[in-house]
């Protein structure tokens, strides 16, 4: 049984802040990689921050010095800091889990590759 619920979204102005949740089931929390995407409408989705099974951190150039990721193994629980938010960071918002991989390699950055998905939270930012 798999199990991935994201929660914290919401709807705020430009320049505030959000912190979105992931609670995932112990059985994959220790996945390979760990990822946040999201998806504007009409828009592919997009990679946005990855947590590798060492903790290696990566995310993508937009939200650099804005979002951090984080987690907390004890309550197998991913958390997405969103600050300085930009209406272009409008979208939905998912948490996924690619389950396998190489240590040697960076987390994929394509949806494709990531093996599970929550059912997204919404987030909304107005100018």
């Amino acid at each position: 049984q798999v199990q991935i619920m994201e929660s914290g979204g919401g709807s705020v102005q430009a320049g505030g802040s959000l912190r979105l949740s992931c609670a995932v089931s112990r059985d994959i929390f220790g996945a390979y990689c760990m990822a946040w995407f999201r998806q504007a409408p009409g828009e592919e989705r997009e990679g946005v921050a990855f947590i590798r099974k060492d903790g290696r951190l990566s995310y993508v150039d937009s939200v650099k010095g804005r979002f951090t990721f984080s987690q907390d193994s004890g309550k197998n629980t991913l958390y997405l800091q969103m600050n300085s938010l930009k209406p272009e960071d409008t979208a939905m918002y998912y948490c996924a889990t690619r389950q396998y991989g190489s240590l040697a390699c960076r987390c994929p950055r394509q949806s494709s590759d990531y093996d599970y998905w929550g059912q997204g939270t919404q987030v909304t930012v107005s100018s």
